[in-house]
């Protein structure tokens, strides 16, 4: 399943880093695209759902909202 996000508060590689440890600490196959000019992550997984990763990147620290 492939999600997508936007995430206006990641701005730098360290949020980037922060985003996809957080997805592939819940599933160490995923894997997350992220963009700091747009503020879209993509997250493909087949472990996870939308509303999981959405809570995922929350508990990060960040505030993505459904693309």
């Amino acid at each position: 399943m492939k999600h997508t996000f936007i995430v206006p508060d990641m701005t730098c590689g360290h949020c980037v880093k922060m985003i996809t440890q957080a997805v592939q600490a819940a599933d160490a196959d995923a894997q997350v695209h992220a963009d700091t000019q747009t503020h879209q992550v993509t997250v493909e997984t087949m472990q996870l759902d939308e509303a999981a990763v959405l809570l995922l990147l929350q508990e990060a620290g960040y505030t993505p909202n459904v693309a």
